[in-house]
């Protein structure tokens, strides 16, 4: 195999007068010459067979990239990396929960994704089988996924927060030939028994008991099942033989891993990734975006079972041969400067994360220890939500060195639509903006599934078809739902809609608004909701705010606030009464006094995921006295009674 060059392809005319040209030139190169463009970011990448062609958009809105290339992710992420990163550290895996550290290097990676493929192969696992990954944060699940890809499985990484319900649908879905999961995890110091719910999800299963393999961490007891496989932490590589599982030659187009994301009808959407576009995307990604070199530490502080896990804990990283970081663990505990900690005993360079994540660390009064050195730390890239100026501005003030850089995407499109991409140019941060689109994305705005004119600055954030590399090929064993889903056409053109509302300022920067169905229509003033939880988010008592829109007989529609401070003791119902005052006041100042909240609630906490994101649609729910549904996902279930209690009243 051969490594092909560096991948940059510069453009040699200028297509656009801008303050950022250089960026500018590039994106414009990508939407203009993709396939000159992609050929050479390709080269960041190992192929078995180099792709000659590059884009098969034969039948739009389906495209497939590097059609007749030979490749493998597996390889990509470990084997290219050891002749001259063997001794480096590929893994650094932490462990609040259970007080413990563990460091791998690339050969002993390699070694023990060696032993979890040769466990796949004696379970007749093959090429194409699908694979169900129902794992803590712990770095066996890393060598799941890695032993997966290596022999052409395609796993199923499914987040431990998911019940046996919801573990079920994705079973029955997937039709899996292998389950792996462990005997428990720790949440909090909480005990999570996935084997017991992962027995419990089979049971629902109508079919024979899958073959499951059973990381024993030695947590829990467990009851054995038939067709159980039972295999101790770090004591794998004695069952097996010396002879090594190489990796398969895939085609770039063959499908890598399924993610299931929510889905409006009930049933969770498969994402399927191919192999060979995923890895040059992220590639491309690594060196441009986040500018992370190879040799340094990444640090991600997602949950492999995200799609933020999956591209920038495991693959990423791993691919540009830098070392990741495997958290497990809440970033208040033991304290809230455990992540800081991290940064300094490892010397990270970037770090990822989410805006609700850091909102907590604000409100705990993280890093208040001026003696932390984090001077390592270079980048702090926040996604999954709209990044507010408070936040922001907290993050400038306690880490002046940094520079921070909000980026959004989706799990569809596998990394990220806009970005600051410092490895091209850099450019000024605006907080609250994720700046541009990034290289490979064609962006309009939509309305009720129409283009909208190029003077309109505000929309539903639409993708124009082709879609890059690293997007979803489709919707598992579903093309219908995904054409369904999400294109409409206009003449010969396809639009991918993201279903999330942004505007664009007038130097270009894009704000994301929030999702399509959070706009309200207040006296016939479209507004976002996020737009009245930025400026709540400027007072300096807001930790953290969620808005709602509910129906009003007048208006048509109202915003309803619910506001954490971050300090309730010793606040009186005058105090709060002034405090509501204030930041009525703020709206007023910031967007008009249409937009004020129809009522402004003080609640303890929010709702949350455990991958961070607010469940505005619970919250929403029980306003409108209605069932919240499915809350598989949520953090704390307990955190919405006192919001019910306080709506009641």
């Amino acid at each position: 195999m051969k490594h092909y060059g560096k991948g940059a392809l510069h453009p040699k005319i200028n297509l656009i007068q801008s303050p950022y040209e250089i960026l500018n030139n590039y994106h414009r190169l990508s939407i203009s010459r993709p396939d000159d463009f992609w050929r050479e970011q390709a080269k960041l990448v190992n192929w078995f067979e180099f792709p000659r062609n590059i884009c098969d958009y034969s039948n739009p809105p389906f495209c497939y990239w590097f059609t007749d290339g030979k490749i493998n992710l597996c390889f990509n992420a470990v084997d290219r990396h050891l002749t001259k990163r063997g001794q480096q550290n590929a893994i650094i895996f932490k462990s609040s929960e259970t007080n413990s550290e563990e460091v791998y290097t690339f050969n002993q990676l390699h070694s023990c994704v060696q032993q979890f493929s040769k466990l796949l192969v004696a379970n007749e696992v093959r090429k194409s089988d699908r694979v169900i990954i129902y794992m803590p944060m712990i770095p066996e699940a890393i060598f799941a996924m890695l032993a997966c890809v290596r022999i052409g499985a395609i796993h199923s990484v499914v987040f431990g927060g998911f019940s046996a319900n919801a573990l079920a649908l994705r079973i029955k879905d997937a039709e899996p030939t292998l389950i792996i999961t462990c005997d428990a995890g720790m949440r909090n110091g909480r005990i999570i028994n996935y084997k017991e719910i992962a027995d419990h999800a089979q049971i629902q299963n109508e079919k024979e008991r899958i073959k499951t393999l059973v990381v024993n961490r030695k947590l829990v007891s467990f009851e054995e099942k038939e067709n159980d496989l039972i295999v101790e932490r770090n004591t794998v590589s004695e069952q097996f033989n010396d002879k090594p599982i190489e990796c398969v030659e895939l085609k770039s187009t063959d499908p890598s891993y399924i993610l299931y994301t929510s889905g409006t009808t009930g049933s969770p959407k498969g994402i399927q990734r191919d192999t060979g576009g995923y890895a040059v995307a992220l590639a491309a990604s690594m060196r441009l975006i986040y500018g992370c070199r190879p040799g340094e530490v990444f640090f991600c502080a997602s949950d492999i079972g995200w799609v933020v896990g999956h591209s920038y804990l495991v693959y990423g990283p791993l691919i540009n041969g830098c070392s990741t970081v495997l958290y497990e663990g809440l970033p208040t505990q033991p304290d809230s400067n455990i992540w800081w900690d991290i940064v300094e005993n490892y010397s990270v360079s970037v770090m990822f994360t989410s805006p609700t994540a850091i909102r907590i660390l604000k409100k705990e009064n993280s890093h208040d220890d001026k003696k932390r050195n984090t001077k390592s730390l270079r980048s702090l890239f926040l996604a999954g939500e709209p990044l507010d100026t408070g936040t922001s501005s907290w993050v400038n003030e306690k880490l002046p060195l940094v520079t921070l850089i909000d980026n959004y995407w989706q799990t569809e499109t596998g990394w990220p639509i806009l970005s600051a991409q410092p490895g091209i140019q850099k450019t000024k941060i605006k907080p609250g903006s994720p700046s541009f689109p990034v290289f490979g994305y064609d962006l309009i705005f939509a309305e009720n599934d129409k283009r909208a004119t190029t003077k309109e600055k505000k929309g539903m954030l639409c993708l124009k078809a082709p879609l890059p590399p690293g997007s979803l090929q489709t919707i598992w064993k579903d093309d219908g739902r995904f054409l369904d889903t999400y294109f409409f056409k206009e003449k010969s053109n396809y639009f991918y809609k993201t279903f999330d509302f942004a505007e664009i300022d007038e130097e270009g920067y894009y704000y994301m608004l929030g999702r399509t169905d959070d706009v309200i229509n207040v006296a016939g003033h479209r507004i976002g909701t996020r737009e009245i939880e930025e400026a709540l988010q400027l007072h300096e008592l807001v930790a953290e705010t969620a808005v709602i829109g509910v129906q009003d007989n007048i208006k048509g529609q109202v915003p309803l606030a619910f506001v954490v401070k971050k300090e309730s003791e010793g606040f009186s119902e005058q105090d709060d009464h002034l405090v509501k005052e204030e930041l009525e006041a703020l709206i007023t100042e910031e967007l008009g006094r249409f937009a004020k909240p129809k009522k402004m609630y003080f609640v303890p906490n929010l709702p949350k995921t455990r991958s961070g994101k607010l469940l505005r649609r619970a919250i929403q729910a029980i306003s409108e006295g209605k069932d919240p549904g499915d809350l598989t996902t949520i953090e704390d279930k307990n955190v919405l009674e006192p919001i019910k209690k306080i709506l009641n009243s």
